[in-house]
C-alpha cells in the first residue's frame, strides 16, 4: 500500500501535479487511484478527495467532472454510489434531476423516475418515496402505453 502511494506521489511530482491530496489522508488503494487519476485528468479533486467517500462514490464524482457535469449536485455522503450513478446519468442526459436527487429515494426508484422523465412522462404521479421501485415501474410503463395511444 505504501509503495502505491509513494509511486503515485513520485509520478505526480514528475508530472508537476499537486500530490498533496495523496498524502493528506489514509486512503485505500482504490481511493488513491481515483484521486491520482483525477489529478492526471486535470480535475479539481477537492470535490471528492474526502474520506467520507469510498472509491465507488469517488468514481462517479470523477466521471461527472470528466463529462463536464455539475457533480456537486450528487457529491454528498448521503448518496450511495448507485444513487450517484442515477443522478449523474440524468445530468448527462440534460434532465431535471431535482425531482429525484433526494436521499429518500433508493437507486432503483431514482432509475424509474429518471427513465420516466427521459420518456416525457408526468413522473409526479409516482415520484413518491412510499412507492417501491417495482410499482413505480408498473406505473411508468402504464403511463407510457397511455401516452402512445
Amino acid at each position: 500500500m505504501i509503495d502505491r502511494v509513494e509511486k503515485c506521489v513520485a509520478v505526480g511530482i514528475k508530472k508537476g501535479l499537486d500530490v498533496s491530496y495523496l498524502i493528506m489522508e489514509d486512503w485505500d488503494e482504490d481511493q488513491i487511484l481515483q484521486i491520482f487519476g483525477g489529478l492526471e485528468d486535470g480535475l479539481d479533486v477537492s470535490l471528492y478527495a474526502k474520506k467520507e467517500f469510498n472509491w465507488k462514490q469517488m468514481t462517479h464524482i470523477r466521471c461527472g467532472l470528466v463529462d463536464g457535469l455539475d457533480a456537486s449536485v450528487y457529491a454528498k455522503k448521503e448518496f450511495s454510489n448507485l444513487q450517484m450513478d442515477q443522478i449523474r446519468k440524468g445530468l448527462r442526459d440534460g434532465l431535471d434531476v431535482s425531482i429525484y436527487a433526494k436521499k429518500e429515494f433508493d437507486w432503483r426508484q431514482m432509475a424509474e423516475i429518471r427513465i420516466g422523465i427521459k420518456q416525457g412522462l408526468d413522473v409526479s404521479v409516482y415520484a413518491k418515496k412510499e412507492i417501491d421501485w417495482g410499482e413505480m415501474k408498473e406505473i411508468r410503463e402504464r403511463l407510457l402505453r397511455e401516452k402512445r395511444r
